[in-house]
């Protein structure tokens, strides 16, 4: 014991010193800021915050980024150039293929699904009584991990061999009504959809918050002038709440898709990305933390990153729209 806080004792010490070192710096900062006066106080002031947020910044983003593009060039060691040949593997191995696709289905159906869930109990709770208790309920399980609602979602899935009582909710409703249980996280394509499921389950009720918000700020006058022209039911929602909401519809639309590229801890925990269920993110992780191929990690990471970038683009293009709009 003694021996591990005397080991412990000097990296603890530096620590301190280089925080009441960073403490000692911008109190200075912010002092001689104070003092500035005139012309120069508006520079100094933006230095004094900016600067730091800019230092982070670059030290935790666009350095690493840079790295990264670089390590994408480079052999797993980052030892010698290889050219393109990372990102030729990507587009030729079939295994890498079977990633893709599965990405790609993975932002089809789940942005979608989430999102039109999100909207349907949105709508439907808009003028319900006591809506707020339903919508703890549904929004609920955005309280938990990716990692603690894949285990939960295990359960639901277990599986038992045959002659043993089915303790999974999926299994045991498969065999009241006469089927016959399997090991579903085996079963191919099935298990991709069912790994889905969690996350739909997950972020649901953040769809349907923030669009419920968005119902909530459309104008009651036009939703009475509405309803005395006959707008009810479907008509009401085609003509006014949703041209009401689109802008948000699509933030939240992108908001999805973004975490199904980045998807990464549902795969790892349920599957591993076996049985054909991985994606990008995983295989990006197995290539530099299993196989310690830093190369073909570096080129899956950049892809992924070319991946999010329209999105996030389309979505800043969007706001600058609804802004000029108004």
């Amino acid at each position: 014991m003694g021996t591990f806080i005397s080991d412990n004792a000097p990296k603890f010490g530096q620590v301190l010193i280089a925080v009441f070192g960073f403490l000692a710096i911008m109190s200075a900062i912010f002092f001689i800021a104070g003092k500035a006066n005139g012309k120069k106080s508006k520079p100094i002031a933006n230095i004094v915050f900016l600067g730091p947020a800019v230092l982070l910044l670059g030290a935790g983003l666009i350095v690493p980024t840079f790295q990264t593009i670089m390590f994408s060039f480079k052999n797993d060691t980052s030892q010698k150039w290889v050219g393109l040949a990372n990102y030729k593997w990507i587009f030729t191995d079939p295994d890498i293929h079977l990633v893709l696709f599965n990405t790609l289905l993975w932002i089809l159906v789940v942005p979608v699904v989430t999102t039109g869930i999100g909207l349907g109990l949105a709508v439907l709770m808009d003028r319900m009584r006591n809506e707020s208790i339903p919508k703890a309920l549904i929004f609920m399980p955005m309280a938990i991990s990716f990692v603690g609602a894949s285990i939960i979602w295990r359960f639901v899935y277990n599986y038992s061999t045959r002659n043993q009582p089915q303790v999974g909710l999926l299994s045991a409703i498969v065999k009241l009504f006469g089927g016959q249980p399997q090991n579903w996280l085996l079963v191919k394509p099935l298990n991709t959809f069912l790994l889905m499921i969690i996350f739909v389950w997950v972020q649901t009720g953040f769809s349907m918050v923030i669009l419920s918000a968005a119902i909530k700020a459309v104008p009651a006058d036009i939703v009475e002038a509405s309803a005395l022209d006959g707008a009810y039911g479907w008509r009401l929602f085609r003509f006014i709440t949703f041209p009401s909401v689109r802008s948000t519809f699509i933030v939240v639309l992108a908001t999805q898709v973004v975490g199904a590229l980045k998807l990464f801890d549902i795969v790892r925990t349920m599957t591993g990305g076996n049985f054909g269920t991985n994606v990008i993110a995983n295989e990006m992780y197995a290539q530099v933390f299993v196989q310690f191929n830093q190369g073909k990690g570096s080129a899956l990471a950049i892809a992924l990153f070319m991946c999010v970038l329209p999105v996030l683009f389309y979505n800043m293009r969007n706001l600058r729209l609804e802004r000029s709009h108004r």
